[in-house]
Parts: C-alpha cells; sequence; structure tokens
C-alpha cells in the first residue's frame, strides 16, 4: 500500500494548531494533527478555564483584524457543536492616567486601546474614576486612573473551544494523533516534509509547527534563542462572601496597571463557577525563563500568599485571601511580546504559528484560518508582515 503524503501536518493541536486542523479539514484538505499529549489538556499554555478576549487590542493594529475574525469564528463554531465558547461580559481596562502604562511591550496602553477603539469603530467607552466607581465597586482605584470599557469584550473557554475545534475537524476527516512524540521534521530532496514522531515517520507536502512551549525544539539555535519560556500561575480566590458582586451579570473582564511598574499589573474574571468557584485573578512574570519538559507545576503557599498580598488585597479588599485552586501554564515569548506566523526562513515547505508572547488565545480561531490559506494559497486576506521573522526577531546574526 503506498504511504499516505498528507497535504498538511499540524504539529501540536492546541490553541493554534487545533484551528488550523478544523479549518484545513473543513476545506476538504487531508491532514493529520499530531500533539505528544491529548488536547485539551493541562500541561501547556491553553487551559485554566477561561481566556479573555477583547476587540480594541492595545498591542497594536495588526492584531485587531484577527480577533475581530476570530469572533466571527467561535460563533460560527458554536452554532455547529452546540459547545459554550465565548461569553459576553463587558471588558475592563484600567490604567493611571498620567502615567506611562505598559502592557505587553506597549507603552500608554490604556490610551493605545481607546485609540485603535475609534479606529476601528469598536464600541466601547471612556470611564472616569467616579463612573468606575459607582458601576464596579469592588475595585478598588487610587483615584487618578482612566478606563476603557468594551461592552462586547468577555472571556473564552478555551478547553472546550480545542475540543471543539478537533471534534469539527475529524468530523469533516482529519486524522488526529495523540500522546505522540515529535522526534524531528525533515524537508527531502524532493520538496516534501517527513515527520519523525514515537509511533512512526509521516509525510507532507507542508508542515505548520504550531507547539506553544515546545516550539524551541523546532527551530534552531538561531532563531530558538530569541524566544523565552515563562511559568506563570493561575489563582482563584475565595468570594463566597461576597459573592453577588463578581458575577458575570455584573462584573466584566478586566486588565488593571495598578503602578508604574511592569509587573505591578493583573488582569481576571468574573466569578463564573458559582459561590464556591472562586475569582480567577493571575500577574504575569517575564524574569525567569524555564524549560516546559521540567518546570515545577506545584504552586506554594508562598506563592500565593505573595499573590494575594501585593496583587489581590490592595486592588480588591473583599476578596479572601482563601485560594480554592491554582494552576500554571506557560508564555512562549519573542522580544517585544509579538507573534510569529511565517514559513521558516530556511524551510518554505514549514509554516510557524508560535509562540503568541501570552496574549494568543483569543485570536487563535482566525489564525487557524490564516494557516489554512498559507497552506492552500500561500498568502492570507489579513496582514502578516508584522509577524514574520524579519521583523519579529531579524535575521540570525542580528539583535532582536
Amino acid at each position: 500500500m503506498a504511504e499516505t503524503v498528507y497535504e498538511a501536518i499540524v504539529v501540536g493541536v492546541g490553541a493554534m494548531g487545533s484551528a488550523a486542523l478544523y479549518q484545513l479539514a473543513k476545506r476538504g484538505k487531508r491532514v493529520l494533527g499530531i500533539d505528544q499529549f491529548a488536547p485539551p489538556h493541562t500541561l501547556g499554555s491553553s487551559h485554566g478555564d477561561t481566556r479573555i478576549t477583547r476587540q480594541a487590542v492595545g498591542e497594536g493594529a495588526a492584531y485587531v483584524p484577527l480577533v475581530m475574525r476570530s469572533h466571527e469564528l467561535w460563533r460560527e463554531i458554536e452554532a455547529q457543536t452546540g459547545d459554550d465558547l465565548y461569553t459576553v461580559t463587558g471588558g475592563l481596562i484600567i490604567g493611571r492616567e498620567h502615567q506611562q502604562t505598559r502592557h505587553h511591550g506597549k507603552e500608554n496602553f490604556v490610551q493605545q486601546t481607546i485609540k485603535l477603539a475609534s479606529q476601528f469603530q469598536i464600541a466601547h467607552e471612556v470611564l472616569r474614576v467616579a463612573e468606575i466607581k459607582r458601576r464596579f465597586p469592588p475595585f478598588n482605584l487610587h483615584g487618578d486612573e482612566i478606563g476603557y470599557y468594551e461592552p462586547l469584550a468577555g472571556f473564552l473557554r478555551p478547553e472546550n473551544c480545542i475540543r471543539a475545534q478537533l471534534k469539527l475537524a475529524e468530523r469533516f476527516g482529519a486524522t488526529l494523533q495523540t500522546n505522540t512524540k515529535v522526534q524531528g521534521i525533515e524537508v527531502t530532496n524532493n520538496g516534501l516534509c517527513t515527520v519523525i514522531t514515537s509511533q512512526g515517520r509521516f509525510t507532507a507536502e507542508k508542515v505548520i509547527i504550531s507547539a506553544g512551549a515546545w516550539v524551541k525544539d523546532f527551530l534552531g539555535a538561531e532563531y530558538a534563542n530569541f524566544i523565552n519560556i515563562y511559568r506563570q500561575v493561575l489563582y482563584w480566590f475565595d468570594v463566597s462572601a461576597n459573592y453577588a458582586a463578581f458575577t458575570p451579570e455584573v462584573c466584566p473582564i478586566y486588565i488593571w496597571m495598578f503602578g508604574e511598574a511592569d509587573d505591578e499589573y493583573l488582569y481576571g474574571f468574573p466569578a463564573i463557577d458559582g459561590v464556591q468557584g472562586g475569582l480567577k485573578i493571575a500577574a504575569e512574570q517575564m524574569e525567569t525563563s524555564t524549560d516546559p519538559d521540567t518546570v515545577s507545576r506545584t504552586v506554594t503557599a508562598e506563592e500565593t500568599d505573595a499573590m494575594y498580598r501585593r496583587y489581590v488585597a490592595p486592588q480588591f479588599p473583599s476578596v479572601s485571601n482563601q485560594c480554592v485552586k491554582a494552576a500554571t501554564c506557560f508564555y512562549t515569548v519573542t522580544p517585544g511580546s509579538r507573534f510569529i506566523i511565517d514559513q521558516h526562513p530556511a524551510h518554505p515547505q514549514v509554516i510557524v504559528a508560535s509562540p503568541c508572547s501570552g496574549h494568543g488565545f483569543k485570536h487563535s480561531a482566525a489564525i487557524g484560518e490564516v494557516l489554512a490559506d498559507l497552506v492552500t494559497t500561500g498568502s492570507s486576506k489579513i496582514d502578516l508582515a508584522p509577524f514574520s521573522f524579519a521583523q519579529v526577531i531579524g535575521t540570525p546574526t542580528q539583535s532582536a
């Protein structure tokens, strides 16, 4: 029997990979998805019950078309599967009005968000302190903040999103190979790609690498050295004593730059899992890098206490110090916290769709569509130049 030559193999079927697998299968392509685990799982970057989604993406105008298309796709996928993917709660972004609030590599993040909302005609309000306090009383403000409110912002359920797209991909004929470690990728003399795995060798015309924190294994040192993997911790604190103030009906998703330092920042969600489910709040750390294969997944009592004392108690005095649960995940980060979505500079048959620097999930449905476009036509309607190796990293001899 002749060997199956796939039109595309997707290496890593988490956020970006599951979307690409679905979009390719929907177009009738012979496509194989391979993952070292069994997505959705808790070992990478796309778990933890919720991910923020917002349309006016202060990280830059290049991202806005991706998230706007993703919002359309989430609704399409919900209609096809009946799954709960995208919940609108409204979204509040807060910063100190007269300070250079910085987030994901961008200065003046709140002001940039407001500017992009106007540019792309995204419904929004600009709120002063008194109005923020009136509408969202649990937020303990200093008194010099400015707020951006987006009524159609909300949260995605990442496990549901991945599960739904993999289900649809298989419905449209994709092959899925999980619990299979990819050991290498070779581009052969005839231009095909051979993916070498723990379960055998597979051949394809194109390969998409969407391996998240493991993307460095496939890029070569000249590119991988520009990418850092950071362990992040997610916390759920008890709000049972003041639960009514944190329900999705009255509490938005939020991003809050409460001080001047880059790490004086938190984000969070309403209490979506009932009185005992806790309030999910997290910060970000971009100082200590890690290895995804050896990282500690245990959250210590010391970490939880420090999170509560510095981030939670001053900003949300009505939230208890009792931690309901905690989890770890990864950010895979480039210089400037940008995305890479591009053909590998040395091998155009290989398309890289990672890292996404800790703010990619909201864009993932559209990135899957973009990746399918690159496989089938070689181009995309969305401008991908800002996400190229050249723009993000430069040549291997340059510093980024």
